[in-house]
């Protein structure tokens, strides 16, 4: 082979006429085959933004769940927002949003939810960006911002109960489907065993992490809507619809009220920045905070078409449960409701929706419970293991219907993760980019580097945490709590940090940075 004679004379040929040559050929294609490769080409470029770039098994099973996501994993910012559409069309937000309408009504529904709106995206914004900066989770994050390798293993397993509960909350919508359609007791035996079956199909679909979830999302999505559009049509042919004029307060509007619906908004302000930084980690690190925002911004544009939805069904389904023992609780079952509006297809579609959002609460909780691992054993044990463990917990404790303890759960929450992620902000905004007690970049979160426990961070949680579950045991109102503590938290952590000057970040026996540092590159 003359290689080099070959070069030689492609080298001496005009750009002009190679040029008219490729022009020429790329015509004789496109007639030869029929094919536009101009759009050919177009749709793979578009198809690019939508993927993620290729990987092995082994990290696309372990999803750098105990390490930092190098450059050359890092996903276009649409392909990430694919994946977060399953987090939108949960059955949860259908839920949620029935329970802010009975509480307040029409037009004073859209106070909470513009709150959500805009607090979720400042706060999302605010820690995704220092996820994708940093390449970590959440989980190791925590190491090095205020509460040390041990103390981010208490924080993990809070926030792995939050996906606990969530898992458990879309498998009992499904159940009570079921339940509705197959005359199959809730609280039975049956039902635990199909939860558990749909439950599988959650923890194929997130074995591989980003990789398996965006194929789901990428085909879940169409199913969705074609079923919702379906389902509309049957309500509208079946049903008296009930606009926006007649959702009144079913109680009658108070300022209670509206409190009650600020604090159901107030426990998932912080927790969707949670749900996407677990996947923003992965976004480019050049990302600006504007890019991060109008992520979040687009993911809670379209969680709140669905509350709306979630407000319509309520009030025109609670005319149907007129006269049964719990009418506005059956009116927020989406898995009920559905079910006797649509039939089988309603059952269909819980399950389709079910599965798209449990695949994210197994991968997010399995992260945290990795790190908590990590941290405690020297037994490496893969994040695949965690998302097992989690499905076993789940179906355990499947039987006791949790939707009744929504308002109660979501108050708890939001006590300890608005609390614990607000310490986490201060330390990063305050400690080190303002008053430099620490780097700002490079966030170290290795065992060895990071203190074991970071008393300040540790003591502001408990202490906010303290005080929150003071008012969850009524000595003052409980929709205050979870306000007070996500204030108190970052109150308390700051002055602590300043006083003892930042020396509870690194262990006095530290090795050199200079010696071994963290090798993955995230540019």
């Amino acid at each position: 082979m003359h290689v080099r004679g070959a070069h030689s004379r492609r080298a001496h040929v005009p750009l002009g006429n190679s040029l008219d040559t490729s022009h020429r050929i790329c015509r004789s294609a496109r007639a030869y085959s029929g094919v536009d490769l101009t759009n050919w080409t177009t749709d793979m470029n578009m198809k690019k933004y939508f993927e993620g770039p290729a990987t092995s098994l082994d990290d696309q099973i372990e999803s750098y769940a105990t390490s930092r996501v190098p450059a050359t994993q890092r996903w276009p910012r649409p392909a990430i927002l694919l994946v977060l559409t399953g987090n939108v069309t949960a059955m949860f937000w259908f839920s949620l949003g029935g329970q802010i309408g009975f509480l307040v009504g029409w037009p004073m529904f859209l106070i909470p939810i513009a709150y959500m709106v805009v607090g979720a995206t400042l706060v999302g914004s605010l820690i995704m960006r220092i996820a994708s900066q940093e390449g970590l989770s959440l989980p190791l994050l925590t190491r090095g911002l205020g509460f040390g390798t041990k103390g981010s293993a208490v924080a993990s397993l809070v926030y792995a109960v939050n996906y606990v509960f969530y898992f458990i909350f879309e498998g009992s919508i499904v159940s009570h489907g079921l339940s509705e359609f197959a005359g199959i007791d809730i609280d039975s035996f049956w039902a635990t065993i199909v939860f558990a079956i749909v439950a599988l199909v959650a923890l194929y679909f997130s074995w591989r992490g980003m990789h398996s979830m965006n194929v789901l999302q990428r085909f879940g999505m169409p199913i969705f809507l074609i079923l919702f559009a379906i389902g509309m049509y049957m309500l509208a042919s079946g049903y008296v619809l009930v606009g926006p004029g007649e959702w009144v307060a079913t109680d009658g509007f108070s300022s209670t009220a509206m409190w009650q619906a600020l604090s159901l908004a107030n426990g998932q302000v912080v927790f969707q920045a949670l749900i996407a930084t677990d996947y923003g980690r992965f976004v480019k690190k050049d990302v600006t905070y504007r890019g991060t925002a109008s992520l979040m911004l687009a993911e809670l544009l379209m969680i709140v078409v669905v509350m709306v939805l979630g407000v319509f069904l309520g009030f025109t389904m609670l005319r149907h449960f007129d006269g049964t023992a719990t009418p506005e609780l059956s009116a927020t079952d989406p898995g009920l409701y559905f079910a006797i509006v649509m039939g089988l297809l309603g059952v269909i579609f819980a399950i389709v929706t079910q599965v798209r959002i449990n695949v994210m609460n197994l991968y997010s909780g399995s992260l945290a419970l990795s790190n908590a691992w990590d941290v405690l054993s020297p037994r490496k044990l893969g994040r695949q293991w965690w998302m097992v463990a989690l499905l076993v917990v789940g179906v355990a404790f499947y039987p006791i219907n949790i939707l009744q303890y929504t308002d109660k759960f979501l108050a708890v929450t939001g006590i300890m993760t608005n609390t614990w992620i607000f310490i986490l902000l201060a330390d990063y905004f305050i400690c080190r980019k303002w008053l430099g007690l620490a780097p700002s970049s490079n966030i170290e979160f290795r065992d060895g580097w990071v203190r074991n426990w970071n008393p300040c961070g540790i003591s502001a949680m408990l202490i906010g945490i303290a005080v929150g579950a003071v008012g969850v045991f009524g000595v003052y109102p409980s929709y205050y709590a979870s306000f007070i503590a996500m204030f108190i938290g970052p109150i308390i952590y700051v002055p602590l940090t300043v006083l003892t000057r930042g020396r509870f970040y690194t262990p006095t026996d530290a090795p050199s940075s200079v010696a071994q540092p963290d090798a993955t590159s995230t540019h």
